[in-house]
């Protein structure tokens, strides 16, 4: 290991963590014109953030906890989200399925009405009642099932909206440092000295900052007692959600919402065209951070829920890919797993004349923007005012690629359609999702598909792999196949080493700050 001199720049803002809350912060605070600095040990949204079930929604369920703030903050989000993102986010709808023995039917309903109205909905349709034994929607469900309700929310594709917002705040002048790990921070003369380690090379820099923020997610604590010099509690309560992937269960852009008898619900969705998403469990966690897997009992437990429900019998057989997260909770003292409140804490440790410290406790993927205005609004007293951005900004400005309207996604599937003719439909479905207008930075001059290089399985070109090395951050095949697209479940185990090998070739190019 070698040690490099520090960085000769003070930054405003030190954030350790590269999920959704660290990334989020990062593009705030940096089109607010302050300096930044983000490192991740790991790749950006490679834990908590790429493990959620892809939903961006207020949680009906959480109505029943009285955590009515936090359902009508998330509602509000889902429509701000959906217009700053387009292209990695739209609208769902979800079939709630009366079960007799569980809620009953007035109390679902009444809280579907307070989810249409709590958030000021615009543009999502509103609640409807249905008859499942005339409904297209009920034939996927046994009989028993007459009676359910259908409402909105939206799906988003949770590891680009981290890289997304990593890459609009690395625009604006923030330093974006993925595969670099905190090792060590100390206050001293007014400000935060954060030695860093690049995992790659093992080469250790120490960047000076006026502020602190621990973003480490399931790691906030371990940050905070091992790696900060940090009074602050660490009151956080690590709980294991886990999903299963299995070949598409039914017909229809429908999803489902079914009730467990435990209290607990479980989602079925629509993935990737040709597959079905079922997800999430609840269980408290105490294992190893690095090593998070699903258990064979979670792959029964989301197999019998979903088998409740429909006709077709979801066996662990019939599984082809599970991902497992653990999300950082703040420990309110609730007995179940599911119980424990999903709003965010943040915990300012500001001792007088030193450099001040923020630790980010909880919090959803659906209202991480709120999250990062109110960390900026804690810290800004303690920055110097600079030119830039208004607060609320971020409500407004698009994330890169998502710049059209929420109704414009047909024209720019027919002019890019017609500018490449040469893409297949669904790889050109595929691409504008995952990269909204900068497809074209992609994709370039090209006029046919062999000027995007070879293909390396599925429809994952040499060209697009530049990109996301040059342009996202991509190290690794599991960074380009499991977490920048979902490719992973078209390619074979030869495939997926091949692209490893095709991202060496390319060589290590660090994206460029603008």
């Amino acid at each position: 290991m070698t040690t490099a001199s520090g960085d000769e720049r003070i930054y405003d803002i030190a954030v350790i963590g590269g999920g959704i809350n660290g990334t989020g912060i990062a593009r705030d605070a940096a089109g607010r014109g302050w300096k930044v600095y983000l490192c991740e040990r790991r790749d950006l949204g490679s834990g908590t953030s790429c493990a959620s079930t892809k939903l961006i929604h207020g949680g009906l369920r959480y109505l029943e906890y009285y955590e009515f703030r936090l359902v009508r903050e998330a509602l509000m989000e889902r429509e701000v989200l959906w217009g700053i993102a387009p292209h990695i986010i739209r609208p769902l709808r979800f079939v709630l399925p009366h079960h007799r023995d569980l809620r009953p039917a007035w109390l679902l309903r009444l809280g579907l009405l307070m989810y249409d109205h709590l958030g000021g909905r615009k543009r999502l349709p509103g609640t409807r009642t249905l008859r499942l034994r005339t409904d297209p929607r009920g034939a996927p469900l046994k009989p028993i099932f007459t009676r359910g309700f259908e409402y909105s929310d939206c799906w988003v594709e949770d590891s680009r909206l981290v890289v997304l917002n990593a890459r609009d705040a690395a625009d604006r002048g923030a330093t974006i440092a993925p595969r670099t790990a905190c090792t060590a921070a100390t206050r001293r003369d007014g400000l935060w000295h954060v030695e860093v380690r690049d995992e790659n090379t093992g080469s250790v820099t120490t960047v000076r900052a006026r502020a602190l923020v621990n973003a480490a997610g399931p790691w906030v604590g371990k940050v905070a007692g091992s790696v900060i010099d940090s009074r602050t509690p660490t009151t956080v309560r690590l709980v294991q959600g886990s999903h299963i992937v299995v070949p598409r269960l039914y017909d229809g852009p429908w999803c489902y919402i079914f009730q467990g008898g435990d209290g607990r619900i479980v989602f079925t969705i629509p993935y990737e065209h040709d597959f079905t998403l079922i997800g999430t469990t609840d269980q408290d966690f105490s294992g190893d951070l690095d090593h998070v897997r699903i258990l064979p009992a979670e792959i029964d437990y989301l197999c019998r829920a979903a088998s409740t429900y429909l006709q077709a019998a979801v066996t662990p057989d019939k599984v082809v890919w599970t991902y497992s997260g653990v999300r950082p909770l703040y420990d309110d003292g609730s007995s179940a797993p599911q119980q424990a409140t999903r709003d965010y804490v943040l915990k300012l440790d500001a001792p007088a004349q030193q450099a001040p410290l923020l630790s980010i406790f909880g919090g959803k993927i659906t209202t991480y923007r709120r999250l990062a205005e109110a960390a900026l609004l804690q810290l800004s007293p303690h920055l110097d005012a600079v030119a830039g951005q208004p607060p609320g900004w971020t409500g407004k400005a698009p994330l890169p690629g998502g710049d059209f309207t929420i109704d414009g996604f047909d024209d720019l599937h027919r002019m890019t359609g017609a500018r490449y003719p040469f893409l297949a439909p669904a790889t050109l479905l595929r691409l504008l999702h995952a990269y909204g207008t900068r497809v074209t930075d992609l994709l370039g001059a090209a006029r046919s598909l062999d000027d995007l290089g070879p293909v390396l399985g599925a429809d994952l070109t040499l060209a697009e792999l530049r990109y996301l090395v040059r342009s996202e951050w991509a190290q690794t095949a599991e960074d380009v196949v499991w977490r920048r697209s979902k490719l992973g479940l078209r390619l074979s185990p030869a495939q997926i080493t091949a692209v490893d090998q095709a991202i060496r070739e390319l060589g290590s190019q660090q994206p460029a700050a603008a």
